[in-house]
């Protein structure tokens, strides 16, 4: 049997998955990557931290599977939409007012470009209506006008600016082809037409790009999964303890892969009627139809960047796990709940869970704990359906209790706002024509049948989760086996590596009514919001 590599690095580590061809994972790995968290919206890493750590993730968990490296076939890449920049002779350049050259990694949550993502919106470019009308702070031409505008020295010496995914595929193989769904998603590049625009770089200010024919940007664009250069060089194969020339495919954006390895699970409906929803330090819903549509506030829509010959529609919230750690960590109770957690060799959240579900004997009575408090985890911004980047997160109902209790309100309230997120995301989608019926979910965040129940009944949408325990990779490992057998396509191995393991049905009844009730406090809560940071911004 042939065995695929799927390789995903994430905001906070990196993990690799050795699969077989039936998609069923043998072993896997993690490592944690550093990032560098300075005061206001920084956030840093280094390409070398992140490198090292995916071949020795590859390396661990091939020796763990125990297969031969023969045996691997083929490589695949995800990651986190984060820039990498390169000198002109390939080596890490700093974007860091530290100085410091290991910092070349701008963190897709870094915000230090909301002032350029204001005023390419202010112009109103034809580009932006494959953006959802709005570019965010978190994509990457706001990031290189800032780089420019702020270190000029460092704009004019790169010899490359890489998405993640990218630099991924580069360091694997040397290949400088970029992947069509990062491109297309985060760089502006219209796949549906195979071009950059040059108007669009040269009215926002980046007219270098153009007028160098995007030599640093990505001239060469191939579907996700198109076998690059010669495969492994001999130095990766060397540092993954694999074979030299084993098939890298052009690789996705995490979240997108975790589209790929569970859209296809339902083989009755296809991915037209499945939203992929990433659940994790962020959250990402995309979902995939056979025409265009365009939704306000909605990242595309993007052609063939994530299933082949089909548009994409890209939601999502800019936090969602990490709103949930943010909420229960800063809980007056979270010291004792952490030192009960740790005693036991548990994770707070996993702790807090636990706790949940001994207090209910149905999943879906949980909503019941979290009383009168409604949570709005904005706390990064909205990114979909308001692409408003400078909203704020909300929490309501608080008393003074500050015993296990409270946290518990706390902890259910901040996964149903997330829910509820999913589910605003999913109504602006149906009112411009994008009617996905089910959900597939990815993503550590949401691996709990109780978690995935929550998000059933706050959604009102089915959720579905895949026999894969890591959906992400099994998504990149699937591009390893597109590259490395050319007579498969990606649909194929997403209908062949992929099946459905349960169904969590949101409840009707009087949940469905509370559920209905907690919705509008949501909308209601983000309202209140908008106006008083209007009423309330400087003069």
């Amino acid at each position: 049997m042939s065995y695929f590599v799927g390789v995903d690095v994430g905001t906070g580590s990196a993990r690799a998955g050795v699969f077989d061809s039936n998609g069923t994972l043998l072993a896997s790995r993690k490592q944690d990557i550093q990032m560098w968290r300075d005061t206001g919206d920084i956030a840093e890493q280094s390409s070398t931290d992140i490198w090292q750590a995916v071949c020795a993730c590859v390396r661990g968990a091939v020796e763990e599977s125990g297969i031969e490296a023969s045996q691997v076939k083929g490589v695949g890449f995800d990651a986190a939409c984060s820039m990498v920049v390169l000198d002109q002779t390939m080596q890490p350049l700093s974007i860091s007012a530290s100085g410091m050259t290991e910092r070349n990694v701008i963190v897709w949550m870094d915000h230090r470009a909301k002032d350029q993502a204001e005023r390419i919106n202010g112009l109103g470019h034809p580009v932006l209506d494959y953006v959802g009308g709005r570019i965010s702070p978190e994509m990457q031409t706001p990031k290189l006008l800032w780089i420019k505008e702020n270190m000029p020295d460092s704009f004019r010496s790169a010899g490359q600016f890489f998405d993640l995914p990218d630099y991924l595929t580069w360091a694997a193989t040397g290949s400088l082809d970029r992947s069509a769904c990062t491109v297309t998603c985060k760089w502006t590049y219209l796949a549906h037409e195979r071009r950059w625009d040059d108007s669009y770089f040269n009215q926002i200010g980046l007219s270098e790009l153009p007028s160098e024919e995007y030599a640093r940007i990505g001239q060469n664009i191939v579907a996700p999964g198109t076998p690059l250069a010669q495969g492994l060089t001999a130095q990766a194969a060397s540092s993954m303890g694999l074979l030299e020339g084993t098939a890298v495919g052009a690789g996705l954006i995490d979240a997108h892969a975790g589209g790929i390895g569970t859209v296809g699970a339902d083989p009755e409906t296809g991915p037209e009627s499945t939203m992929a929803y990433v659940f994790g330090t962020s959250a990402c819903t995309m979902s995939t139809s056979k025409t265009a549509h365009k939704v306000p506030g909605v990242w595309g829509p993007y052609y063939s960047a994530m299933v082949p010959g089909m548009w994409l529609s890209e939601g999502g919230q800019s936090t969602a796990g990490e709103a949930i750690a943010h909420l229960i960590t800063g809980h007056p109770s979270s010291r004792d709940a952490t030192s009960l957690a740790q005693a036991e060799g548990m994770s707070l959240q996993s702790f807090l869970l636990r706790e949940v579900e001994r207090r209910v004997s149905d999943a879906s009575d949980a909503v019941r704990l979290a009383g009168a408090r409604v949570i709005v985890p904005d706390f990064l911004g909205n990114r979909a359906p308001y692409a408003d980047p400078d909203a704020t997160g909300i929490v309501s109902g608080l008393t003074l209790a500050n015993d296990s209790d409270d946290l518990i309100a706390t902890y259910v309230a901040a996964v149903l706002g997330v829910g509820y997120g999913m589910r605003q995301i999913m109504e602006a989608q149906a009112a411009h024509g994008v009617h996905p019926s089910t959900v597939a979910i990815s993503g550590g965040a949401g691996e709990s049948a109780t978690i995935k129940q929550l998000l059933a009944d706050a959604s009102g949408a089915p959720v579905l989760s895949t026999t894969s325990p890591e959906p992400v990779l099994l998504g990149a490992a699937m591009l390893g086996a597109v590259a490395s057998q050319p007579e498969t396509s990606l649909e194929e191995a997403m209908a062949r590596m992929s099946s459905e393991k349960d169904r969590f049905l949101p409840k009707s009844g009087v949940i469905a009514q509370l559920h209905d009730a907690r919705y509008e406090a949501f909308k209601g809560l983000q309202d209140i919001e908008r106006r008083l940071r209007q009423a309330l911004a400087a003069p």
